[in-house]
């Protein structure tokens, strides 16, 4: 009977030893890795990786230098095809810019997808990245109809390696704009109906630049700023505009502007605290009144009491 009870242990481990060497690398749960592709072609995997010390744009160059190499992991393939290289990268802020050679030009459109939703999504694990931008030999990098890719994300590449449509899901936000009389921000809860390719911080940012319902809101972001990224890492989620965002275009408190974004990531999302970006530099003023240089955190006393209260 105790020899009949050690077989079966014994049989038990091995088969458990046996289902852990079988486990698909696509499923490994590394606590560190970068992204390669898969044997087939068709989608990503994760690779284990090691990050190095140094400054930012240290490990950026020795992670590109990875995803060149050969794995040694029949599973994975290196995403950087062996014909191009990588002419360098530099870091402006938190944005760092990929220069390739011309035959990159050369992948095919879906295998080019793949190579970029590798490369981006290994590059803003390092903390201090939060968007890459490609060129190739110094001009910008452009998709299939021409237009420029500009900056990416891991956001942006969510579904691309499934072949499945895209799902909808439905949600309902808590907005804040400004009141009418531009000192205080009031609430709106808008219910949205959007694809889950989309993030949720990107969505309420998004929203937030469409406007207020009806009249008794007003906005507080200038409709002509562009909104280059949104990314959430470590609990702080990162909103990136362009110059124009500086400049106020309604007559409200500068501390709304800024805060109807603050408070309203901060209600609707994971993150603890925001940091808005120009152009991917955090050393910034808004309206020279608002500093910018450092992650804020929410402010409730900048809301109006409502009525009912």
């Amino acid at each position: 009977m105790v020899k009949k009870k050690i077989w079966l242990f014994a049989f038990i481990l091995v088969a458990a030893v046996l289902a852990a060497c079988g486990k698909d690398a696509s499923e490994e749960d590394y606590d560190s890795y970068i992204y390669c592709l898969n044997a087939e072609g068709t989608g990503l995997v994760k690779e284990a990786y090691e990050f190095p010390e140094g400054e930012i744009q240290e490990q950026a160059e020795h992670m590109l230098g990875k995803l060149q190499e050969p794995s040694d992991d029949l599973e994975c393939i290196s995403p950087i095809p062996e014909e191009v290289e990588v002419l360098g990268c530099s870091l402006s802020g938190s944005i760092l810019d990929v220069d390739f050679s011309g035959t990159y030009m050369d992948i095919g459109r879906i295998r080019e997808k793949l190579v970029r939703a590798a490369v981006v999504q290994s590059l803003v694990q390092i903390s201090g990245i939060n968007a890459v931008r490609f060129t190739i030999e110094g001009a910008p990098l452009v998709d299939g109809s021409g237009a420029e890719t500009g900056l990416m994300n891991a956001d942006d590449f969510v579904g691309n390696t499934s072949s499945s449509p895209s799902s909808y899901q439905t949600d309902t936000l808590t907005l804040y704009f400004a009141n009418a009389e531009g000192d205080r921000l009031v609430e709106q809860n808008k219910t949205v109906r959007y694809s889950s390719n989309v993030s949720k911080d990107k969505l309420i940012v998004e929203k937030l630049m469409q406007g207020p319902s009806g009249d008794s809101a007003s906005p507080t972001i200038n409709p002509n700023a562009d909104l280059l990224s949104v990314t959430t890492k470590d609990k702080i989620c990162y909103v990136n505009f362009d110059s124009t965002f500086l400049t106020g275009e309604y007559d409200i408190l500068p501390e709304l502007t800024i805060y109807s974004i603050v408070n309203s990531l901060v209600e609707g999302t994971e993150a603890e605290q925001v940091q808005i970006t120009i152009n991917g530099e955090s050393n910034a003023e808004y309206m020279g009144t608002v500093d910018l240089s450092k992650p804020l955190s929410a402010d409730p006393d900048l809301i109006a009491v409502r009525d009912d209260e």
